[in-house]
């Protein structure tokens, strides 16, 4: 079970580290210091859009209209947040105490 408890972990770093990138990556392109017309920038960016696009559509939903500002990544961090302390309260049951 600590095996299960170790994937939901890491599987938890990895999407964090893939929103902050998205995150970091639209304000450098909102700030014109990185161009999306350059082909690396473009697949990174198409890539990111394309994995966090399904987790950030269902949060758009439910929050209300802000303007220019996405507070889906945010609610992300929030609920990645919020499962890590619910796994690491619960560790007892994946270490089979």
């Amino acid at each position: 079970m600590m095996t299960i408890y170790n994937i939901l972990q890491f599987l938890l770093s990895v999407l964090w580290f893939f929103v902050l990138a998205h995150v970091i990556m639209s304000w450098l392109i909102g700030f014109d210091v990185l161009n999306r017309r350059q082909a690396i920038v473009s697949q990174i960016w198409d890539g990111l859009n394309r994995i966090l696009e399904p987790i950030y559509r269902p949060i758009r939903n439910i929050l209300p209209p802000t303007g220019g500002l996405d507070l889906a990544p945010l609610m992300v961090f929030i609920g990645i947040m919020l499962i890590r302390i619910v796994l690491d309260t619960n560790r007892g049951f994946f270490m089979g105490y």
